[in-house]
């Protein structure tokens, strides 16, 4: 699900791709459900190429997702509880135990926040990072079963 869900540089919150074209891609943002196109010359990431850097290895965004869905059982996180650096680090150690406190920065920690809380607000609590086509596969197989 999370391939599907994109930020986009110089533009607030989180889309959804909805379609594309030749060179941009119609995206629909989560909150507003406004659509919009949004061309090759932007900085379009996808939540599933994330990954956060720890001491010895890199941890997909869609790990650290479902670890915060499940300490917080699927609900928003309130993001006026952590207002100081040792907060955040607190909370991020409690998610991510072994994240490289020199690589992941607080303004990303707040990121991940931000956007956890766009996702669950948008009823997205499937954090897997499998693509379209391997959903469309498990969903056929399903219904032939």
């Amino acid at each position: 699900m999370l391939k599907e869900i994109l930020s986009i540089a110089g533009k607030p919150g989180l889309y959804k791709m909805v379609s594309y074209g030749k060179s941009m891609i119609v995206v629909e943002n989560l909150e507003t459900k406004k659509r919009m196109p949004a061309y090759s010359r932007d900085r379009i990431v996808s939540l599933g190429d994330i990954a956060i850097y720890t001491t010895n290895e890199e941890v997909p965004l869609a790990k650290v997702f479902e670890t915060i869905c499940s300490k917080n059982e699927a609900k928003a996180i309130d993001a006026s509880k952590y207002k100081t650096d040792d907060d955040l680090d607190a909370f991020f150690k409690d998610i991510l135990p072994n994240f490289d406190e020199e690589r992941v920065y607080k303004s990303d920690i707040k990121k991940m926040i931000a956007w956890y809380n766009l996702l669950i607000g948008a009823g997205i609590t499937d954090f897997s990072i499998k693509d379209s086509n391997e959903q469309k596969s498990e969903e056929t197989e399903d219904s032939n079963s």
